[in-house]
Order: structure tokens, then sequence, then C-alpha cells
């Protein structure tokens, strides 16, 4: 497949990419539906960290540099010790209206865990969602609830602010981070359309101008976010305007972060759709690369 001459590929004949993490000069990466956890280099060479059965997303590490894994189906976080062995490090079971979903984790060790709310790919009513805390111990707390579809978490470099993409929200929120890891009241960071009805996923897809998912923070305080029903990674300033936008032509567009030895590197989850049987079935997901102007900052 031809691609747009911006970009470069670093890899492909994956299933569905997400929750890319620029970490000890390596991408690192869930893909979806072979279960896995990847890190590739800039030469395109890919290493496999781990297996998780029931099915990998957000990523983050404990100060110790112990890799915390998000695992969807079973609304677990997991952690890797020292020789591989993945244990279970919390259990969302009790906050997560659905899959378990992005993450960041901050300085402290303390993940902020979307999930999707509902039971999206079996057609379930879209309901909102509640954003869940763990604490280096493994403690879980309810951190903010009333989240349409929270993703795309990010920290800004200070630790004092955590910003959360809403996928089916026509917004991106954002919370003060309190000493104890709590978060202060919701509050607008961009928003360019009403909140949709939740009466079904078709009418709230319809509904929405641009769909936030996966995220990253840049040094300028914008944000870099693919844009799940445009085709295209946009970056964003708070309050809203749009400063750039690159479209991913006929691919969809799931997660992006900033990398590279000098941050300017934008990497790109890019597949045909985010559709779970077609997912399974094919190996037609890719990273892809450009660089932009200005690099990257903050968390992940």
């Amino acid at each position: 497949m031809a691609i747009d001459p911006r970009f470069s590929v670093l890899v492909d004949g994956y299933t569905f990419f997400e929750s890319p993490r620029w970490h000890d000069n390596r991408l690192w990466l869930s893909d979806f539906y072979t279960h896995q956890v990847i890190r590739v280099d800039l030469t395109g060479q890919v290493e496999k960290v781990a297996d998780v059965a029931q099915q990998p997303s957000g990523m983050g590490w404990l100060p110790d540099g112990r890799l915390l894994v998000v695992s969807m189906l079973d609304r677990k976080v997991l952690r890797q010790e020292s020789d591989g062995r993945l244990v279970v490090h919390a259990d969302l079971s009790a906050i997560a209206g659905g899959h378990a979903n992005d993450m960041v984790v901050d300085a402290q060790g303390r993940a902020y865990v979307g999930n999707f709310g509902f039971d999206l790919m079996g057609g379930g009513t879209p309901q909102t969602a509640s954003l869940a805390r763990v604490d280096p111990d493994g403690t879980i707390h309810n951190a903010a609830t009333g989240l349409y579809f929270p993703n795309g978490a990010m920290i800004t470099p200070d630790g004092r602010t955590l910003i959360v993409g809403e996928t089916m929200g026509n917004r991106i929120s954002a919370f003060d981070i309190r000493d104890d890891g709590s978060l202060g009241p919701r509050r607008d960071w961009a928003t360019w359309g009403p909140l949709p009805p939740l009466t079904d996923t078709p009418t709230v897809l319809g509904a929405l101008t641009a769909a936030p998912d996966g995220a990253t923070l840049d040094a300028e305080g914008a944000v870099w976010f693919a844009d799940a029903v445009g085709h295209r990674v946009v970056r964003m300033a708070p309050g809203g305007e749009i400063l750039e936008t690159i479209s991913t032509g006929e691919q969809g567009a799931f997660a992006c972060t900033l990398g590279g030895p000098d941050g300017h590197t934008l990497f790109i989850c890019v597949a045909p759709d985010f559709h779970e049987h077609a997912r399974q079935a094919a190996r037609e997901a890719a990273i892809w690369t450009t660089r932009v102007g200005v690099p990257g900052a903050g968390r992940p």
C-alpha cells in the first residue's frame, strides 16, 4: 500500500496497535489481538516484552522501572516483575464499566486508568465511565465519574494536571492532581461540540466532530491526538484551536505519541478501522512516523 510521502513505516503486519510509549530509546506498543506488548527500535527491530492473554492496552512504569500494563478484558492492571513474570497489580472490575483501556502513570507510580464504560464491541448502550486511580501499592480509588469514554490520558511536565480525552464527548477534560493523587473537579481543556445523546453507538459517533483517542503532550502545552473518526491526527491548543492537522488518508488513526532521540518524531498507530472482528482476522496495523516542530513533554 502506498502512503503519503510525509510518512515512513516503522513496523507493520500487526492487528491493532494502541498505547504507544517512547521509553528507554524504544517505542513500546500494545497489539490487541496478538495479545503482545512489543518494543521497536528506530530501525524497525521488534522485541516481544510480554504476552497479555486478556488483551493489552495502556502502559506506564513504576519509579523502580517495572512495567505496568492494562489487561483489557478482565479489567486489571498487571505488573511485570524483574524476572519477566506478569502479576496482578490491581483489579478494576469494581470501577470499570467496560473494557479497561488507556492509562498514564505519574512520577510517584500512581496510575490513572480509563475504561469504555459499556460493551462497545458487543453493541451495548453507551454509558459514561469512571476513571480509576491505582496507587503504587495497588490500592484502587474512583478518581472521577461521568466521563464520555475516557482515553488518551496525559500528565503535564509539572505533574500537577491530568488531561483526558473523551472519545465520545466532543471534548478534552483536565483535572488538578492533588498531593495525595486525588483529582479536583473536571474542567474543560477544550470543547468542540455538545455532549452526544447516549442512545446507541452509531448515533454517538455521528454526533462527533472529532473523537480523541490516544494522545500526547508537547513542550508548548498543545495536545496531539488521533481522531478515531477523522482519519487524521490533530494538534490542538488549550481552548480548542486546531494548530495543525495531518491526514492519514484511507487509514484510520487511533493513537499517537512523540519520541525519538530529540522528541520530534510523531509515531501514529494506523489501521483500516477499529472493529474487533475485522482486526482480529487481518494483519493491517502499522506505525507511521513523521517529523514535527515541537518535541514531546510530560507523560506518557
